[in-house]
């Protein structure tokens, strides 16, 4: 399977040039363990996606990924890293990453999701706005 269609590499090199909490726009997740990667940003070198990455082990955080090495990863049976073809983005990627902290991983659960999100709403800002 290709990770990245070239309409997804499209809006992912858009959000990285833009500045911005960007919904995800696309998840990778492992077929035979408990890895999961939603990606909202991709750099201008083609290789370097920003996201929320949880390799499982209870502790998701936001950070840089390689494309080039997400693809090379082989796993038991001739399996690789999968793209989710239903993933869809709803809330920006700061709310998953709150919500998966509260979880411990990666979560798509609406009512946690908006549980997170009027937390964060409710939160008053540390610095003024530019």
């Amino acid at each position: 399977m290709q990770l990245l269609t070239p309409d997804l590499r499209a809006r992912l090199l858009a959000n990285g040039t833009a500045r911005g909490d960007h919904a995800p726009v696309v998840k990778f997740f492992s077929p035979v363990g408990a890895a999961t990667w939603l990606f909202s940003e991709l750099d201008e070198d083609g290789d370097s996606l920003f996201g929320l990455c949880d390799l499982g082990f209870g502790c998701p955080e936001l950070g840089s990924a390689s494309l080039v090495e997400i693809t090379a990863v082989s796993l038991p049976f001739g399996l690789s890293i999968e793209r989710d073809l239903s993933f869809e983005g709803r809330f920006p990627l700061t709310i998953y990453a709150d919500a998966a902290r509260l979880c411990g991983s990666i979560t798509e659960d609406k009512a946690r999701l908006e549980a997170a999100a009027t937390i964060r709403a409710q939160e008053k800002p540390a610095l003024p706005p530019p």
